[in-house]
């Protein structure tokens, strides 16, 4: 029976992706339908299945595996200090003041959730209604932090501001009540270890995180399909941190979630993150979310006349804890984002934290069923309908549309046709000259800013440096290389550099594509052009095309990763002629796999092809 049990289980998670593309059902979370599943198919309403020991376990598993992974999605480089001065760059693109980070939100927003979830506490102990203060306080302080990841997800807002704030949010919403779910079970309880005990887990995470910090850097150099090296890693980081957390009187779950955190301080690379993903969502995760809706048996929850009237309260008290982060997230965001987020941390698991206080609470005697039950339906209602608020309130930022900014350095005849055609893309496009005449023969044309000098620390101090794109397109080769140089060493993500004397582009070429810059040499990229023109006459023909063109892009969404090329939604738009993969070309064909960073050389029609960048460029 535990079998067949199982085989439905897994059966519904691989129709509820199907069912929901199918009917096109946008507006929750798969993990939230999961849910929904699980009770249509738990004691709820058909009983065709019922968890047993093997499923529990998987089930435990499962969200194990969700909580470490939540933890390879907190981007660190968001709690690095940033620059005191707003560059150029930043003063014009800049929405709102920068003073308003995503870290800096999280913790003013998480604030906000402590203090009204003491007042609610406080409430409802004074109404009689609940007399446990603190367990109610950690209850109403709690976040989904696995379904806020799924709805961000889904959004592909994990790398945006907007989604890196809530998800901080979120991570304090599952944080602060597991430290507080500890040191209640501690103060309050009988068989919790002493709480100074709580800092091995932080001694073991800082002991692996030392102990494996040269991991990543040689094992692409021994490992093999049959050793799997880096997932045998994360799965020891699991076992490890988890059995510490159970033998200090912690939750598993928070040994889960710093073991997450420890694999992502070592740089893991994202083929080990997708392959972790497949594992997490593939199988285990979908596995907890389903038992989590099987496990909530409503015949019997909804018999009780004062479960029924605590749930709306208990609702409630879980959407107006979080209400205050409303006018936080305002400050930086929209308002429609503002409620959108705000609507979205109000969502409350029903499995990990809030069954993990409750499990507490009623080993200690300090709830009864019905007020167990009341809290539990509660929750579900928040994961049913904060996602739904989500989903309809929320649109893009205008700083996630910003245009991709490239600063060219030279305004001469073989940059300024160029900046003037990106000039109708989307490109925002601004040129620096240090020729007076040559910013009076082009200033009318496009963006031209007169400087003095052409330093590196002249130009980082006037923003040059601060683009997505620079372009060294000075006629002077040994300038553009220590400029090329600087500004790698500041951090531009892409640097193309003109170099004219061949003898200068020997000496540094192969320094400089050791750095990741890309060099070209106008007299031979003029022969490579006439040799395809003669090669392939249609050439002249396609770059002089106004409705197609010639188009590259490197693969960032985790959407269109690990999926053949003739599976992909937009396949009859566009043809793809190369796959650029670890600087190989690779000849695709419909059935080559797209692999995460490669770099897609394609053609299609101008209006739709910028939209298909966009989409698989888009960090997610």
């Amino acid at each position: 029976m535990d079998q067949v049990s199982l085989v439905i289980i897994l059966l519904a998670a691989l129709l509820i992706p199907l069912i929901m593309a199918k009917f096109k059902i946008n507006s929750l979370p798969t993990a939230v339908m999961e849910i929904i599943v699980g009770i249509v198919i738990g004691p709820s309403v058909f009983n065709f299945v019922n968890t047993s020991d093997l499923i529990s376990q998987l089930s435990t598993i499962g969200v194990i595996v969700l909580l470490f992974l939540s933890g390879l999605e907190i981007d660190f480089s968001l709690f690095k200090k940033r620059r005191t001065a707003l560059t150029p760059l930043e003063q014009k693109n800049a929405v709102n003041t920068p003073k308003y980070s995503p870290v800096r939100l999280s913790v003013y927003a998480y604030s906000t959730i402590i203090v009204l979830s003491l007042l609610l506490a406080a409430a409802f102990k004074v109404s009689g209604l609940f007399s446990d203060f603190w367990l109610a306080a950690i209850l109403f302080g709690t976040i989904s932090l696995g379904i806020v990841i799924a709805a961000l997800k889904e959004q592909e807002l994990l790398s945006k501001a907007f989604g890196q704030t809530i998800l901080l949010i979120s991570v304090f919403g599952e944080l602060v009540p597991m430290m507080g779910l500890t040191l209640y079970a501690s103060v309050y309880g009988s068989n919790s270890q002493s709480l100074w005990l709580l800092l091995l887990i932080l001694a073991v995470a800082a002991l692996l995180l030392l102990r494996f910090k040269p991991f990543f850097r040689f094992y692409q150099n021994i490992n093999k399909s049959t050793t799997q090296l880096d997932i045998r890693l994360a799965f020891f980081l699991i076992v490890t941190m988890v059995t510490v957390a159970e033998s200090v009187g912690a939750e598993n779950i928070l040994g889960a979630f710093v073991a997450g955190i420890v694999l992502k301080l070592l740089n893991p690379s994202e083929t080990t993150r997708e392959r972790l993903d497949a594992i997490g969502y593939g199988f285990f995760i979908p596995i907890f979310f389903i038992t989590t809706g099987v496990d909530l048996n409503l015949r019997t929850l909804l018999t009780s006349g004062k479960t029924l009237l605590l749930i709306p309260l208990f609702f409630l008290a879980y959407m107006v804890a979080k209400i205050g982060g409303y006018w936080v997230l305002k400050l930086r965001f929209k308002q429609a984002n503002a409620l959108a987020g705000t609507a979205l941390t109000a969502t409350t698991m029903t499995m990990t934290m809030v069954l993990a206080v409750l499990r507490v609470a009623k080993s200690m005697k300090t709830i009864t069923s019905d007020q167990s039950g009341a809290f539990l339906l509660a929750a579900l209602l928040t994961c049913v309908i904060s996602p739904l608020i989500f989903n309809k309130f929320y649109s893009a930022e205008k700083e996630d549309l910003v245009k991709t900014a490239v600063h060219f350095i030279g305004a001469n005849l073989s940059t300024v046709p160029v900046a003037q055609q990106l000039r109708k893309g989307w490109y925002d496009v601004s040129m620096y000259t240090n020729h007076p005449e040559n910013y009076q023969t082009y200033h009318a044309q496009v963006p031209v800013t007169l400087m003095e000098n052409f330093t590196a620390q002249d130009l980082q101090d006037h923003g040059v440096f601060d683009t997505d794109i620079l372009v060294l397109g000075h006629i002077d080769a040994e300038r553009n290389y220590e400029l090329a140089k600087a500004a790698k060493a500041y951090g531009v993500r892409r640097i193309i550099v003109r170099f004219e004397d061949r003898n200068v582009l020997n000496e540094h070429e192969d320094e400089l594509r050791e750095l990741g810059v890309e060099v070209y040499n106008t007299p031979e990229a003029n022969i490579t052009l006439l040799r395809a023109l003669i090669e392939s006459p249609s050439t002249l023909l396609l770059l002089n095309d106004t409705e197609n063109s010639i188009y590259e892009v490197r693969v960032l969404n985790h959407l269109y990763t690990d999926v053949q090329i003739k599976n992909l939604q937009f396949a009859q738009d566009i043809t793809i002629s190369q796959v650029i993969r670890n600087r190989k070309l690779i000849a695709p064909n419909g059935n080559t796999t797209i692999m995460y960073g490669d770099r897609l050389i394609f053609t299609g029609n101008k209006q739709t092809a910028a939209q298909i960048r966009q989409a698989l460029a888009t960090a997610n």
